[in-house]
């Protein structure tokens, strides 16, 4: 099983590069490789195990060298961006006829699934930020696709926010790598493990929340998703509602606050402050809303508020219940995006 890690990260990216070479052959290329792709990661993916396993890239041990890790949550992430890419995927082939260069729209749906498999896989922080920029950086030329003014200024907007908590996430890091002399995430943990965080170290975990609280748009850090979603085409709206925002967000702040630094329960407290308020005020901002991509939007910042709160109470309960919740908002949010864009093209608004 370990062999079969790899593939995660390497046939989406290869795929990516392969793209704009086959549709020299035939135009359609683009959506059959995709397809096909989608299909054969959530094959793959069904039959990882439960129980954690080690890829060591190259051989080189930990921590030493680079770790690719899969064990329960992360196995149900890739099950989750497999399946959604495959239906986005499928959806896709007759959305994105209205536009020009289709096979750039296939090419960066690959390499947002790169990011978003090599953050779900990576057991260092470094190559994490790695993976999340690729992920991000392909999103927002997603957001911007169709190329009107709207996209561009929802693009640009989603890029400098983005940018900002890149780099945040950045210093964070570093910070963490001075004081502890590791960023793996098993050998941080060890070195973390009760032990008291120093103000350095706490400052640090403060710039890593704020920095992936903006990748999950929690309040008050939401403002580029409900320019982001409505501005990008239907099918993109629907992956990132459906998982980006928590593969590359939700799921390493969760991980980060669990399994890294040790959850506490100040810590707990805050994921029950910031979920409480992000669920109350994404739902009151959806009330307002006559434009539907931008309803289900603020709807989208409330359901992850809901799922934040539900961590933060760190019973049994409540952490199955939001893992329930993140599989059932990945299924039917991006429903209900993908219907959006099927109103969209049937009416014109």
């Amino acid at each position: 099983m370990n062999n079969l890690i790899p593939f995660f990260v390497v046939i989406p990216l290869g795929v990516a590069f392969a793209i704009p070479l086959a549709v020299r052959m035939n135009p359609r290329l683009g959506e059959v490789l995709s397809i096909l792709t989608s299909l054969t990661l959530l094959v793959i993916s069904l039959f990882l195990p439960v129980q954690e396993i080690i890829y060591h890239v190259g051989n080189w041990p930990t921590p030493n060298g680079i770790d690719l890790r899969v064990d329960g949550l992360s196995t149900l992430m890739l099950l989750i961006i497999s399946g959604l890419t495959l239906v986005v995927g499928i959806y896709s082939v007759g959305f994105v006829r209205q536009f020009t260069g289709r096979y750039r729209y296939y090419t960066l749906l690959m390499l947002m699934v790169t990011g978003m498999n090599g953050v779900v896989l990576s057991g260092d922080l470094f190559n994490l930020y790695i993976f999340v920029e690729i992920a991000t950086i392909a999103s927002y030329a997603l957001v911007a696709f169709r190329g009107e003014h709207e996209d561009l200024e929802a693009s640009f907007k989603y890029a400098v926010l983005g940018g900002l908590s890149s780099s945040v996430i950045l210093i964070g890091i570093a910070l963490v790598y001075g004081m502890t002399g590791t960023l793996n995430l098993t050998h941080l943990a060890s070195r973390l493990d009760g032990h008291v965080l120093t103000p350095t170290l706490q400052f640090a975990l403060a710039l890593l929340f704020c920095g992936f609280g903006l990748k999950s748009a929690l309040v008050p850090f939401h403002t580029w998703l409900p320019d982001a979603y409505p501005a990008a085409p239907a099918p993109i709206s629907a992956i990132l509602s459906g998982i980006t925002s928590k593969a590359i967000g939700l799921y390493v702040l969760v991980r980060l606050l669990f399994n890294v630094f040790g959850i506490t329960e100040d810590l707990l407290l805050l994921l029950r402050w910031s979920g409480g308020i992000t669920m109350v005020v994404g739902g009151l901002l959806a009330l307002g809303q006559w434009n539907i991509k931008r309803l289900f939007a603020y709807s989208s910042v409330s359901q992850v508020g809901l799922i934040v709160l539900a961590f933060g109470f760190g019973t049994t309960v409540g952490i199955v219940g939001a893992l329930f919740h993140l599989l059932n908002h990945a299924v039917f949010k991006p429903l209900l995006f993908l219907n959006s864009g099927a109103i969209e093209i049937a009416g014109g608004t």
